[in-house]
């Protein structure tokens, strides 16, 4: 037995919530995003550029609640990190947010009107709701150290139980009512498992029963501190096999407990009886129970135990519904739902009644055969499906048939408000997500686990990638094949493009191979052919890119991957088994592309855009290959993993300067960006979308909504777009230079922006010769060639590759408008290219300590490069440079200047390699070759 004492709380009773305490940040934060109806999400939605309207998906693995009484038909389950409030009749959802994990369990009241949510993670709480507002009322921060693992509320809903999710587990019972500090702490032993259910006494909120998949624990706080205990149950017990424990429930109106077990037995826990004949009962505590005996029910695993009314209620692995008296003798069940095993079972709230006439009830299995009565109740299984059924008449309804695995899968209809999802358990839905409904459904084989999916630019056919390697082309409504698959990759099939004549179909796999496949336009053929693939990259395909040639409007396919090419395919002299490559272009240095885009046509010119590893934007002329514009892209917690410019509502004039905007995803991340890309930190917005990693995004044909998912957590996000909102979020940030000054450190009053202007003037008389006497031509204008020395003055280092990309970027700025090469920039023009090319959070140390730990060795378990190895890398590998420049690089950074040196190389070479020790370590070419100290290292 072990105890833990707290201060004990008198019980206030429930009638309204203006007396709740709660903490108003929290409530605040999650308020936010509760909400009853649409209209209520569309006046929010003016002041955010994403606001979450409606969530496609359900966590299997939590509870789903029925929440219906005599006014509304509803129940309530969650999404990630949401919990929905689902009216069934009237398909309408309302969206409780306010966790940033994702919620591992939900309990309810007795009468409906309180719901709990908790999730799991470093910064986790629990949320007390009223269901009939969708307004949070308390909020329970850090309930326990990494989240919650079980809960539940008192019927009464006066006190609410929770568990910790690792160990050392401790059980806190709380009255959330008056306080959001626990009323009782008890930590429970390692050594009886992970406590997975936690159930309260309806009939005395003082006892609570909890289980681990081998040990059953009993609770109670009559003493003013929870005590609890822990009998001894096992195989040997009744010489019986018991199997692992799944939940526990008290039995009303008794002192008896029930536990279900993997093998279909229910154990039954009870007071000790009496030794012989006359001996008194036992009484004494009523935690204090012991296995009395264990009852085979059936073969199949008992899932699911609950109470309603008088009745134990059981769900199974076979999908079975069953209904016992307080005894174990059958009264009633469903075996026909055909739904999946069971994981969750609840009642509506209604009380017994008299029969009414023209009532349905269905027999009770007695010899008296009176009607069953009992609530409608809502089943839940482990296939992520929802079925309710209706008692009286034995009508089922089925609710939701969810994905029950990890969605990846994402397109919408190229012209109708259409969304198609695919998921590793192999289903396909098409839904029509104005009016909330499904219009088709395809269940694939097990195996068969949906990575991609595409339509084509007509809306008639959808392509769609296994992660088995397979291509499929199936009806875009109906879903059913067009032809037999392909099967022409080794490996899953990441990405899936029509072109937008619809002439030609490509995949990237996993493999490093493009697949191409081109349209047959006889009736009594597949509607595509296989072309051919090729493994142009060595490395991931992070995304392919149809487009259209400037010379012949022929379709033109390009792929970019974590090698750094960007390849463009021959299409058009391409034949059966032979795709051919038109180029082959290394378009980063030391980034990765993530992803790669059409950039709009604001300007005259035609560019591809990507985003890279290193929070940049990068402009590249879709001819040419070179790179013209580098901006700095949204800095939140990952780059940018996918993007995509959103349709025009306008016709665009080319040239003629246009406002678009470009959505994208971070790890966890959607967010929106201004078209042009400038780098202006206020041009953009993100929040959280998924708790997880978001997969995927896609926008609506009109661009007006962003569908984004969540992978693991098998939900899809709706999301309407109000750019408005964020039009004037970079209205707030400041006009022309100003957002640019907030990237400065201490901004344009701060002493990086003095220095600033001392080089910009300095490199006016630099240019001019600092030894003329000629009188001094002071101009806002500095030449462009100066730039480099300016930016290595300010503590940036490009290197000759991306000078060049700058010097280009200002070079050709203006010449498609004016036909003239821009040789001049002023000062605003050197913040902004500062700021856009600089590295985004400085000096990665992270970076110096791998390239030691790869071209250096360990010498008395110390890393360490050895010079002479060191000055010939710096030669051989990576950009080109000379045994001068190598001197004068050396003699600027170990503090001698030109001068200092006075011979020529390589005895300059020689003579400064001397200032080196024979063996360098990391932190002494930081701190004496670099200038880093020593603490930036850590």
């Amino acid at each position: 037995m072990a105890t833990a004492n707290d201060s004990v709380s008198t019980d206030v009773e429930i009638t309204n919530t203006s007396g709740l305490h709660h903490t108003q940040s929290a409530v605040a934060t999650a308020q936010s995003g509760a909400s009853l109806g649409l209209t209520h999400h569309e006046e929010e939605g003016r002041t955010s550029a994403l606001k979450l309207t409606w969530t496609f998906g359900l966590n299997k693995s939590v509870a789903v609640h029925n929440i219906s009484d005599s006014n509304r038909k509803m129940i309530f389950y969650v999404a990630a990190h949401t919990g929905i409030l689902y009216d069934y009749t009237e398909n309408r959802e309302s969206l409780l947010q306010g966790h940033s994990s994702i919620i591992t369990c939900t309990c309810v009241s007795g009468n409906k009107r309180w719901l709990a949510t908790a999730d799991q993670g470093n910064d986790s709480m629990v949320i007390i709701w009223d269901s009939y507002t969708g307004i949070p009322v308390q909020t329970l921060f850090s309930p326990h150290h990494g989240g919650v693992a079980a809960m539940t509320m008192a019927r009464d809903a006066k006190l609410l139980a929770t568990i910790g999710a690792v160990f050392p587990q401790a059980l806190s019972v709380w009255d959330w009512l008056s306080s959001d500090q626990p009323l009782y702490t008890v930590v429970v032993s390692p050594d009886y498992g992970l406590q997975m259910h936690v159930s309260f006494c309806d009939d005395d909120n003082h006892l609570l029963i909890s289980n681990s998949t081998h040990q059953v624990i009993f609770y109670s706080s009559e003493s003013g501190s929870l005590q609890y205990c822990a009998p001894v149950l096992d195989d040997k017990t009744f010489n019986k096999v018991v199997g692992t424990f799944s939940q526990s429930v008290f039995v009303p109106s008794t002192t008896r407990a029930m536990t279900a077990t993997s093998i279909g037995n229910v154990v039954v826990w009870d007071h000790a009886r009496p030794e012989g004949p006359g001996a008194p009962a036992v009484t004494g505590n009523p935690m204090m129970k012991r296995p009395l005996k264990m009852i085979h029910l059936q073969q199949s695993s008992i899932t699911v135990m609950t109470l309603i009314d008088d009745n134990v209620v059981t769900g199974d692995s076979d999908g079975h519904v069953k209904f016992y008296d307080g005894k174990m003798r059958l009264k009633n069940w469903w075996d026909d739902l055909n739904s999946g095993p069971v994981a969750a079972i609840s009642f509506a709230c209604s009380t017994k009644s008299d029969i009414l006439d023209g009532s349905n009830y269905p027999s009770s299995a007695t010899i008296k055969a009176k009607p069953f009565v009992t609530p409608d109740f809502t089943v839940a299984t482990s296939d992520a499906t929802i079925l309710n059924v209706t008692v009286d008449g034995n009508k089922k309804h089925l609710i939701h048939h969810e994905h029950s695995r990890d969605i990846h899968a994402l397109a919408a209809y190229p012209f109708k408000p259409w969304l198609l999802i695919g998921s590793y358990s192999g289903l396909l839905k098409l839904w029509d997500y104005d009016k909330k409904v499904v219009l088709a459904t395809r269940q694939f084989e097990k195996h068969q686990c949906v990575q991609c999916v595409t339509f084509d630019q007509k809306g008639k056919f959808v392509a769609v990638g296994f992660t088995n390697g397979t291509l499929q082309v199936v009806n875009f409504l109906t879903l059913e094949d067009e032809c037999l698959p392909f099967k022409f990759s080794r490996d899953c099939i990441t990405h899936v493009s029509f072109s937008y004549d619809c002439k030609y179909l490509a995949t990237a796999d996993i493999d490093l191979c493009v697949t191409v496949f081109k349209a047959t336009s006889d009736q009594d053929q597949p509607p595509y052919q296989y072309v051919g693939k090729h493994r142009a990259h060595y490395k991931q395909i992070r995304g392919i890119l149809f487009g259209n040639s400037l010379d012949t409007d022929e379709p033109i396919l390009m792929s970019v991957g974590e090698d750094r090419l960007l390849v463009v395919y021959d299409l058009v002299n391409s034949s059966e088994n032979d795709l051919r490559l038109l180029s082959s272009d290394r378009i980063e240095q030391s980034a990765v592309s993530n992803c790669i885009d059409w950039y709009p046509s604001v300007t005259k010119e035609t560019f591809l855009v990507t985003a890279n590893n290193q929070f940049k934007f990068k402009l590249y002329n879709s001819t040419t290959k070179m790179c013209r514009k580098t901006v700095l892209a949204p800095t939140y917690s990952t780059p940018i993993q996918r993007m995509a410019v959103l349709p025009s509502t306008k016709k665009e004039i080319p040239g003629e300067e246009t406002r678009r905007y470009l959505m994208f995803i971070t790890k966890n991340q959607v967010g929106l960006c201004l078209i042009p890309l400038d780098g202006n930190p206020f041009g953009n917005m993100a929040l959280t979308a998924h708790p997880g990693q978001v997969t995927n995004v896609v926008h609506s044909h009109d661009g007006k909504i962003l569908f984004t998912c969540g992978g693991s957590d098998a939900a899809v996000n709706m999301w309407i777009v109000n750019t408005d909102a964020l039009e004037a979020g970079a209205l707030l940030g400041g006009e022309g230079l100003v957002p640019f000054y907030s990237l400065l450190d201490g901004g344009q009053d701060g002493e990086l922006f003095a220095e600033m202007e001392d080089y910009f003037y300095y490199a006016q008389l630099r240019h001019q010769g600092i030894d003329s006497m000629e009188t001094r031509q002071v101009s806002d204008k500095v030449p462009l060639e100066e730039v480099p020395n300016i930016m290595r003055a300010l503590g940036f280092f490009p290197s000759e590759q991306e000078i060049e990309d700058m010097q280009n970027e200002v070079k050709f700025s203006r010449y498609v408008s004016t036909g003239q090469y821009t040789t001049e920039l002023d000062l605003g023009d050197i913040i902004q290219l500062y700021v856009n090319h600089r590295p985004t959070f400085g000096v990665n140390f992270t970076r110096l300590h791998q390239a030691f730990d790869v071209l250096g060795q360990r010498k008395a378990d110390t890393l360490v490069l050895d010079r002479g190895r060191l000055l010939n890398l710096l030669q051989s590998k990576g950009e080109h440079i000379t045994e001068a420049e190598l001197a004068d690089c050396l003699g600027a950074l170990l503090g001698y200047t030109a001068d200092g040196v006075d011979v020529e190389p390589p005895e300059a070479v020689v003579q400064l390699e001397e200032q080196l020790p024979e063996d360098i370590t990391t932190q002494l070419f930081a701190e004496n070759v670099l200038g880093f100290p020593c603490s930036s290292l850590t």
